[in-house]
């Protein structure tokens, strides 16, 4: 399997190990972020490249803007989704996108990346949206997704 490019909103937690994985990876990363590069702290670092901001602050405008230019949406959570998450995979079902919901409290993370690699590569993805909960909502889910990103991209 071989991505050739990860997005995500580039919000604390999720969104942000994914991108910070994908630069490990040497993986080219980017996606869109709403006006002003704004997140939960302010503003997002200059470190992550290629983001493009949407027209408005909103963070359902950029949720959607990923999901649609990308092949495939993986969310990573602890338990079930809520608030954006919730939203990025109501928008998937909409665009008929494939998306997976990998809770890591139903899984190991061995479970959880075999689950990622054979969804990856049964829905043929080269562009993959990550999406999860902010870093406020789950202080332990950037740590958890990075080891899961780790292992799939490995």
């Amino acid at each position: 399997m071989d991505l050739a490019r990860i997005v995500s909103g580039a919000q604390t937690g999720v969104d942000r190990a994914a991108l910070d994985v994908a630069m490990e990876f040497d993986i080219p990363s980017g996606g869109w972020v709403p006006r002003g590069r704004i997140d939960e702290l302010g503003r997002i670092p200059d470190v992550y490249p290629n983001l493009r901001e949407t027209a408005s602050a909103d963070y359902s405008e950029r949720t959607a803007a990923n999901v649609r230019d990308s092949d495939g949406t993986l969310i990573i959570s602890r338990g079930p989704l809520t608030g954006g998450s919730l939203y990025t995979k109501e928008v998937a079902d909409q665009l008929g996108r494939p998306c997976l919901h990998l809770d890591l409290d139903d899984h190991t993370m061995d479970g959880a990346a075999s689950a990622a690699l054979s969804w990856l590569d049964q829905n043929d993805i080269n562009v993959l949206n990550v999406a999860g909960p902010r870093a406020s909502k789950d202080p332990k889910i950037h740590s958890l997704a990075t080891t899961l990103l780790r292992v799939v991209l490995a």
